[in-house]
């Protein structure tokens, strides 16, 4: 039987990620040996959300909501991975944090993700322009810090900021004494 019949049979024929039924072909999961275990059935619209992160429409992946439940680990995987691309929307992460792994299965979707993003994440301030590590920013709204009852005043300057490696929205600084982690959309480079 080949992978495609395998993956026809295992899915009854509909996509593993959002479920649509028609335009469906094997999806090898990236950096993964061949093999039924390490591919998916997808259709055509997932497929290509997955290959070109210009096209996601964040909508279509509610149905992870769904298949992140799923107990192959192939699936498993890739809902993983598109919910951490995704997290920047807010809801991806409530799912992240909803959803149970194994740890072998957990660190199969985390080498993928890192090799994908290592050179990709970029930090960016409310304007656009590029924050690199090192460079100093101002906040552009009062800010609560969680955990505490500091409140960043809107222009205030953070020094020496470093950056989240594995989420361009967030970078970390020092306010008032405090190491606290900021939202880029709230800062602007100085």
């Amino acid at each position: 039987m080949s992978i495609e019949e395998n993956l026809r049979n295992r899915s009854d024929a509909t996509c593993e990620l959002c479920s649509k039924k028609d335009d469906l072909s094997v999806f090898e999961i990236p950096d993964s040996p061949e093999g039924v275990e390490n591919s998916i059935l997808a259709c055509d619209i997932c497929r290509e959300q997955i290959e070109d992160p210009e096209k996601v429409d964040p909508n279509h992946w509610r149905c992870l909501n769904d298949s992140m439940w799923s107990t192959i680990p192939a699936v498993q995987v890739m809902a993983w991975r598109m919910l951490n691309r995704l997290k920047a929307e807010g809801w991806p992460q409530d799912l992240l944090d909803m959803m149970y792994m194994e740890d072998e299965v957990k660190e199969w979707a985390k080498a993928g993700l890192q090799q994908n993003t290592e050179n990709n994440v970029v930090h960016k301030d409310s304007n656009g322009a590029i924050i690199e590590a090192g460079d100093t920013v101002v906040l552009i709204k009062d800010l609560n810090v969680k955990g505490s009852s500091l409140t960043a005043k809107r222009g205030t300057a953070v020094r020496r900021v470093s950056l989240v490696h594995d989420n361009p929205e967030q970078i970390e600084g020092k306010v008032e004494g405090q190491q606290i982690v900021i939202l880029t959309k709230f800062v602007k480079k100085a």
